[in-house]
């Protein structure tokens, strides 16, 4: 039994690590499960046991970049002020920039493919309440005024420096976002 469930984590995992490169590489839609199959070595019936369907295969895969990216901004935590840490969350997204395989956010790239109400739509929508939720709970803590609104306006430096990166192959993109946060949140903290 307990091989059993190994195997079957195993061939979960690979799926998960096929669907991450294939999805990510060349979009959610794009790919077909007949190559997602192939690449992770299993049988289609292990992809509709572990998962139940492309979508479902699709929220995982998106389920396991917002992990990872939580993961990753842990990496803020190293910082001493709720200030400091708030403005680091972009150079951990810089980071992300370096990487070679580098395509720019899953969750927009998935999100241009989806339709409502989708699972796409609904791990998106969970990654993006995560990100402002971040924002909004760090600049509150760092004492700005209006730190809703404020969180919006973070969000959309982040997002924009993935798809300056992206587009422009800007290395300088994750810096100019993080130089315009701070003025941001410093005139923010002024009006408190």
């Amino acid at each position: 039994m307990a091989r059993e469930t190994s195997d079957k984590a195993s061939a979960r995992e690979r799926l998960l690590a096929a669907a991450n490169e294939l999805f990510y590489g060349n979009g959610v839609h794009t790919v077909g499960i007949d190559r997602v199959i192939e690449r992770a070595g299993v049988a289609k019936a292990t992809l509709y046991s572990a998962f139940g369907s492309k979508d479902e295969l699709i929220r995982s895969y998106l389920m396991s970049r917002h992990a990872a990216r939580r993961a990753a901004m842990q990496a803020i935590e190293q910082y001493e002020t709720p200030r400091e840490r708030l403005l680091a969350i972009f150079d951990v997204l810089g980071e992300s920039f370096g990487e070679p395989d580098y395509r720019g956010c899953a969750f927009i790239n998935a999100s241009a493919e989806a339709t409502p109400d989708s699972p796409i739509e609904e791990a998106t929508t969970e990654y993006r309440d995560w990100i402002r939720g971040l924002f909004r709970d760090l600049a509150d803590a760092a004492g700005a005024a209006g730190p809703d609104q404020l969180a919006r306006q973070l969000v959309m430096l982040y997002d924009g420096a993935g798809i300056t990166t992206r587009i422009d192959r800007s290395k300088k993109a994750a810096a100019q976002a993080k130089a315009a946060a701070a003025v941001l949140l410093d005139a923010a903290i002024a009006a408190a």
